[in-house]
């Protein structure tokens, strides 16, 4: 006995549903570009079950999007429409459930969004749409769907069940487009944060991209925000000016005042007038009423660099006008408040000077608020090529140079430097270099002496021919690090001696290999 089936009100056979599935699998298994077939097999399986049009969604993981991937019977235009959210519309709702849904007419659908446009009606007769999941290993991958005239004589179910079957055999290519999708989603968000970052660091007008530094940029995109008190440590010439350029550049309080004030290129007896202001006749010299620093930067900023030179006299005000943001002038009666954001500044150890009593403790407390630590340069050496690049490209603007690059020799002389001025002694070593280089390159001779001297390395000799050794030993090692760009294994062999051995000495010299490599 035959067995038959009705599809679109024409007899078909199971022979024929076999051919179709034979095609498609022996389509799948020829092909070596299976994206450019999809549409063909989407195209034969509209054909075959006389539907208007048939498409293929891939559902990307990484942003819960699902977007189309072929088609047949949409044009291009209508594809790009076609994005949907997960759980939104009946795409959505087949990937979040992970079973078929049949709506057998869709003109009287409110889950049938129609974001591609599609036809309502064909012919004045009502259309409907068919739509089963693809799954691979438990996880939908995407849907298959087709749009046909509605027929009551058609079983919905053995379409359903053809459509999953089709899915299945196409499951593979699914799996690598989802894949393919969520590996660059993954991408433009790492290039997005990327960018993010660059214009942030850009915006803070700082070089480097170190660990340690992007530390400190976080730090100040958080307290920038706020009207914290921030207290900026570290080393002199790290850039605690920028930093604090930047915390103000951050906040609320951008294109109102910013003040700043050098404690310490005050002398004592002017610091308190230059902070707080005076009135006419205070003292000799007082000739017209003044106002202060912190006057002046009221509802703005006032940075006070290198804080730990304020004398004590002067602190007791100071620890006043942070806890109540008031003051009096030098030789005023009248209290004058200010809205100032207090940013300061140091490069001394404030826990020392508590201990020997130069510096007032509930002070500290005081300004010790947010503290912000920025590294040395010698701690973030991996930051050095981009400042020679930055600087060098300053000084060709500013002094009309043409310098267009830096030799590797004279680049591993400023990476093993121990830079005690930081990155002010790097900007005047780099220009000096500038100056000098009369090929428009930088070499090694162009670096100052200090950067080859024994003081410069704490290398000063102390006599004898253990020492001696030693320090030929050491030269060796650092040159054959440089030729192999911090390579240990090779290094070794270049030096005819086994790889423990070198690390052993790498240790005794405490030499760093990894500030070799480029």
């Amino acid at each position: 006995m035959e067995l038959k089936c009705r599809k679109g009100g024409e007899e078909c056979y199971g022979l024929s549903e076999m051919t179709l599935l034979f095609d498609i699998s022996q389509r799948l298994i020829q092909s070596k570009q299976l994206k450019n077939d999809l549409n063909t097999i989407i195209r034969m399986v509209t054909e075959y079950l006389g539907a208007e049009r048939s498409f293929l969604t891939i559902f990307n993981r990484e942003n819960s999007n699902i977007y189309i991937e072929a088609a047949y019977g949409l044009s291009n235009v209508q594809q790009a429409k076609g994005k949907y959210k997960l759980g939104e519309g009946i795409i959505g709702k087949v990937v979040e459930m992970s079973r078929p849904v049949v709506i057998e007419k869709i003109s009287k659908s409110s889950l049938f969004l129609n974001k591609t446009r599609q036809e309502l009606y064909k012919d004045g007769k009502e259309l409907t749409f068919i739509c089963v999941p693809i799954i691979d290993d438990g996880r939908v991958r995407g849907t298959l769907s087709v749009t046909r005239i509605f027929n009551p004589h058609i079983t919905f179910e053995e379409d359903t069940r053809l459509l999953s079957i089709i899915g299945s055999m196409i499951v593979r290519t699914a799996r690598q487009r989802q894949e393919r999708l969520e590996e660059m989603e993954t991408l433009k968000q790492k290039n997005l944060e990327l960018e993010t970052q660059l214009s942030s660091n850009k915006s803070l007008n700082m070089i480097g991209n170190s660990g340690k530094m992007r530390d400190v940029y976080s730090l100040v995109q958080m307290v920038g925000k706020t009207n914290s008190t921030v207290l900026i440590r570290g080393e002199s010439g790290v850039g605690k000016e920028l930093v604090a350029d930047a915390i103000h550049e951050a906040s609320t309080r951008k294109g109102k005042p910013f003040v700043k004030v050098n404690c310490s290129a005050l002398p004592d007896s002017l610091i308190e007038s230059e902070l707080f202001g005076h009135e006419k006749g205070a003292f000799t010299g007082a000739d017209a009423q003044r106002k202060g620093r912190f006057e002046m930067a009221n509802g703005g900023t006032i940075f006070l660099d290198e804080l730990g030179d304020v004398p004590l006299s002067t602190q007791v005000k100071l620890l006043r006008m942070i806890q109540q943001r008031e003051f009096e002038r030098v030789g005023g009666t009248q209290t004058i408040k200010s809205d100032v954001r207090i940013v300061a500044a140091t490069n001394r150890n404030l826990e020392e000077m508590i201990k020997s009593e130069d510096f007032r403790e509930d002070l500290y407390y005081r300004i010790n608020v947010f503290p912000i630590y920025i590294p040395s340069l010698r701690e973030r050496r991996d930051d050095v090529p981009l400042l020679v690049d930055h600087f060098i490209g300053k000084f060709n603007k500013e002094n009309s140079t043409k310098i267009k690059r830096i030799t590797t020799s004279a680049l591993d002389m400023l990476m093993v430097y121990g830079w005690p001025g930081n990155i002010r002694e790097l900007e005047n070593c780099i220009e000096r270099a500038c100056i000098l280089s009369t090929d428009n390159v930088i070499h090694s001779y162009n670096l100052p002496p200090s950067l080859q001297t024994a003081d410069s390395t704490n290398t000063l000799a102390k006599g004898g021919m253990v020492y001696t050794v030693e320090q030929v030993e050491k030269q060796l090692i650092r040159e054959a690090l440089t030729t192999t760009k911090g390579n240990i294994t090779k290094a070794a062999e270049d030096l005819k001696v086994t790889e423990r051995m070198l690390g052993t000495r790498l240790k005794k010299y405490n030499i760093d290999a990894w500030r070799y490599k480029v």
